[in-house]
Parts: C-alpha cells; sequence; structure tokens
C-alpha cells in the first residue's frame, strides 16, 4: 500500500529523483523520461474520461483499467531489474495485461467502418483526447525502447509490448467515439495546396 504522509521531500531539488529499487537518477534521464511521459499519456486518458463516462461507458471501463495499468508500467519503469533483492517482488506488466488490450481492441475494431485515409485527431472531444494520449504513448514507447537499448538498462518485452497495444487501443477507441468511425475527421492528402 502506498502511504504519503508528506508531498515535498526537497531530495529532488538537486535535479535528482529516487527509482524504485534505490539510487538516484537525473530528472533527464531516460529511464524518468519514460515514465514520465507514461504518467503524461495517463492524464491526457483521464481527458477523454471526461467525454465517456455517460456517453460511452463501455469505453469508460477500459480506460480506468488502462490508467490504472499505465500507473503499472510506470511502477515497472521506474523499478529497474538490478539483480539485488528488494525485499518485495516489484510490479511488473505481466503478458495478461497485453493480451487483455488486445481482446479489447479486437472488441471495438469488429464495430468499426473501414479505414479509407489516415484519420486526423478530432470529432468527438473524448476522440481528440484519444488521440492526444496515443501520441504520447507513442512518445513513451520510443523512450523505452531506446532505453532498452542502453548499456546496463532493461525494459521487458512485456512492458514494451503494453506501450505498443495501448496505442493501438486508443486509436480504436477514439474512432469508436466517433460513431464507429463515420465521424472520423479524414486526411485529404494535398486538399490545401
Amino acid at each position: 500500500m502506498v502511504k504519503l504522509n508528506k508531498i515535498y521531500t526537497r531530495t529532488g531539488d538537486d535535479g535528482t529523483t529516487a527509482l524504485g529499487a534505490g539510487g538516484r537518477r537525473t530528472k533527464y534521464d531516460v529511464r524518468v523520461d519514460a515514465y514520465g511521459i507514461v504518467d503524461e499519456a495517463n492524464a491526457a486518458v483521464g481527458l477523454a474520461r471526461l467525454h465517456t463516462g455517460d456517453a460511452f461507458p463501455e469505453i469508460d471501463d477500459m480506460l480506468k483499467r488502462i490508467q490504472n495499468d499505465l500507473f503499472d508500467l510506470g511502477a515497472d519503469l521506474a523499478t529497474p531489474d538490478t539483480g539485488q533483492d528488494l525485499g518485495y517482488e516489484p510490479l511488473r506488466i505481466v503478458d495478461a495485461q497485453v493480451e487483455r488490450v488486445e481482446q479489447e481492441i479486437d472488441t471495438l475494431n469488429a464495430d468499426l467502418e473501414p479505414l479509407r485515409s489516415f484519420v486526423l485527431p478530432g470529432g468527438h472531444p473524448a476522440a481528440a483526447y484519444l488521440h492526444l494520449a496515443r501520441t504520447m504513448i507513442r512518445r513513451a514507447e520510443r523512450r523505452m525502447v531506446e532505453l532498452r537499448h542502453q548499456d546496463g538498462e532493461e525494459v521487458s518485452d512485456a512492458a514494451c509490448k503494453y506501450a505498443n497495444r495501448v496505442s493501438d487501443f486508443l486509436f480504436v477507441a477514439s474512432r469508436w467515439v466517433n460513431n464507429k468511425g463515420t465521424d472520423d475527421v479524414l486526411w485529404v492528402p494535398g486538399q490545401n495546396r
């Protein structure tokens, strides 16, 4: 159970932050940036949920689970596997979380109009916010892959897959709330030449 009695500690005033397994990293460290971007994406999902609750309860339930999982992903990234005994089992993204998102993508995608063009972010306010969250989680995924390619750093396959699937889910969900794709805002190549 997380217990936060004091919000400010002053320990980050020197430009570093603590990781879940101990140790400190600069606030611009790739790992810190990756889980920071996951947090940004989670906030954007929260904005989308302002528009999904009553209007699209099935989507809202899915987004609620994803928000919780994004905190799991942040915890996973904030606790690198150093091989040391932490005295507890660190929280990790697992394949079952990836599989659940895949199932939800398939469920929503079955209702959608086929794509005829690339989709521009817009339409229903929820769709626009879902696109915003999608771009953020894609940025987090790029940072995770960058981190994974650094010497001495690890990011699990499940964590990378999860970020990838969530971005796909957010795209499909944005189309679903746009009247199952019929109200998508489509890109028209060269329209303004």
